[in-house]
């Protein structure tokens, strides 16, 4: 695995911290811990690039590790900041312009900070995109956002050309991260670009960066962030409710691109001064158990899906767990005997919450001094939360309903669909799409979903469009997806399928 580019020596950390100071002044958030919730107060000019990064050079923390890298170089304050500004300059140089998109298809890795803080300083929205997809979703999602650029992994290279080629609009500017085929890449214009980067003017309210979901249907939505909201679920559900710290280090299963990931593994050690380890290849549980003990973690971020695998390789193995003080999980909800029998195997809580890309994080959690095992837990501070009926008046406790919650880092709108943005984003409340029952103790239960989406191993799955693919099959006649809870109480797809001529039943079609 080629080295991350590093940047040691290039520009002073005296230099950067004396850069970062006078940036602080103008862009300032401000705490008030007297509060339950705290409350949060935005400068007039607020470009969140210079609380998450340049303010760790003023606070002493430029030789401090930010970043660890499994495969790669470890980045230190000093040397984010400086990446961040090399990046940024580099997207400003191919022309990309205050506002515009840049789409990034990118791996968990260093790289992966730079660009998406490095656009946020120079004033360009950043677009983290799910790097499972293929070409149509990418063409799609290319031509939907309008983007002025495209970075991407080597790694991708095969599904972002296709997606390239077939793009109605095509991006002025496309870039690989390594390994450009003679073409330059991300790494190779940083090197040359300048490491000093003003941060451009914003408001806290102004549009900052987007998340595509799949949402409750198979097209995807572009949820348009403003630069506040990453502030307000690092510290409300980061700091707030499950104590992120300084001292901890930070891994976790879920991806960069996920919402969820992007929390975890970005912005809740940037925001407190933490340590992220990062892991680019995919969250098996025996890769995840070995980054744990070469890396000791103090906080694990998973999904059920993986805590089920990681309980069932635990009848025959047995990691060091030692350095984690506990577990969290979402994307789907955790069955109560997984918690269970995690705490028996490892003697670890997991926190169990809901969240949602258009909400940026959590916003119902557990929390270490309050844990109800087979339930999502509690508001988190900061947010609100109701239930409606079928007639759209709040639910009684114990009676299920949807789901509405407001916060402030609840996205703006969906780009280019009033539609959905309308149904979905209701006089400041979030229609999550989820049926909840909330207890005479205050605790909120998952029912399921309001629609048919399937969400499995933490990402939604249209059983139409597997549907759609079984019946491709020559010898089926009809095929319906439903979905069924394995031996861990967690949702799988399953298949039935009419035959056109029952006599070609057999074990291989059937596998």
């Amino acid at each position: 695995m080629p080295e991350y580019v590093r940047f040691r020596a290039s520009v002073p950390a005296s230099e950067l911290s004396e850069k970062a100071g006078k940036s602080m002044r103008d862009h300032t958030v401000s705490i008030d811990k007297q509060r339950s919730p705290p409350s949060l107060a935005f400068a007039p000019n607020f470009n969140v690039a210079v609380p998450f990064i340049d303010r760790h050079l003023q606070e002493g923390r430029a030789e401090k590790l930010a970043i660890r890298a499994v495969g790669g170089d470890d980045v230190t304050y000093a040397e984010l900041a400086e990446g961040v500004n090399r990046a940024g300059n580099v997207l400003m140089g191919l022309g990309i312009g205050k506002g515009e998109r840049v789409l990034m298809m990118v791996k968990d890795a260093p790289e992966f900070f730079y660009l998406f803080w490095g656009a946020i300083k120079a004033g360009i929205v950043p677009v983290p995109i799910n790097t499972l997809l293929r070409a149509k979703d990418y063409a799609f999602m290319v031509a939907d956002s309008q983007c002025t650029g495209i970075v991407y992994s080597p790694e991708f290279k095969g599904e972002v050309e296709p997606a390239l080629a077939k793009a109605s609009r095509k991006p002025a500017a496309r870039l690989a991260v390594d390994d450009g085929g003679g073409e330059p890449t991300l790494r190779a214009l940083m090197a040359d670009a300048s490491g000093q980067l003003d941060a451009a003017p914003a408001q806290a309210t102004d549009d900052c960066f987007w998340l595509y979901s799949s949402g409750t249907t198979g097209t995807p939505k572009g949820a348009v962030h403003a630069q506040r909201d990453m502030v307000v679920s690092s510290q409300h559900y980061g700091v707030d409710t499950i104590g992120a710290g300084e001292d901890d280090v930070y891994f976790s299963a879920a991806k960069l691109f996920f919402a969820y990931g992007l929390g975890n593994a970005m912005t809740f050690p940037l925001w407190v001064g933490g340590t992220a380890v990062l892991y680019p290849a995919p969250p098996t549980p025996p890769a995840t158990f070995e980054v744990i003990e070469n890396f000791k973690p103090t906080i694990f971020f998973g999904v059920p899906t993986l805590y089920a695998a990681q309980l069932h390789a635990l009848e025959t193995e047995s990691p060091d767990l030692s350095s984690l003080r506990f577990c969290v999980s979402a994307g789907e909800a955790l069955p109560g005997h997984i918690l269970r029998g995690w705490r028996e195997k490892t003697g670890l809580t997991i926190l169990d919450g809901i969240g949602s890309t258009e909400a940026c994080h959590i916003f119902i959690s557990n929390r270490l001094d309050d844990v109800v095992p087979g339930a999502s837990g509690r508001i988190v501070p900061g947010y609100a939360a109701r239930i409606l009926d079928d007639q759209g008046k709040e639910a009684a406790p114990g009676e299920s309903g949807r789901l509405m919650i407001k916060g402030q880092s609840t996205a703006k709108y969906y780009w280019n669909n009033p539609e959905k943005t309308a149904a979905t984003m209701v006089d400041g409340w979030l229609d999550t799409g989820d049926t909840y029952i909330q207890d005479e103790g205050g605790v909120y239960h998952y029912c399921g979903r309001n629609d048919d989406m399937l969400k499995v191993g933490g990402i939604w799955c249209s059983p139409f469009e597997i549907e759609a693919k079984l019946v491709e099959h020559p010898k089926v006649l009809e095929a319906a997806i439903v979905g069924r809870a394995d031996a861990d109480d967690l949702i799988k797809p399953e298949a039935h399928i009419v035959l056109k001529n029952p006599e070609d039943a057999s074990d291989a079609l059937a596998e």
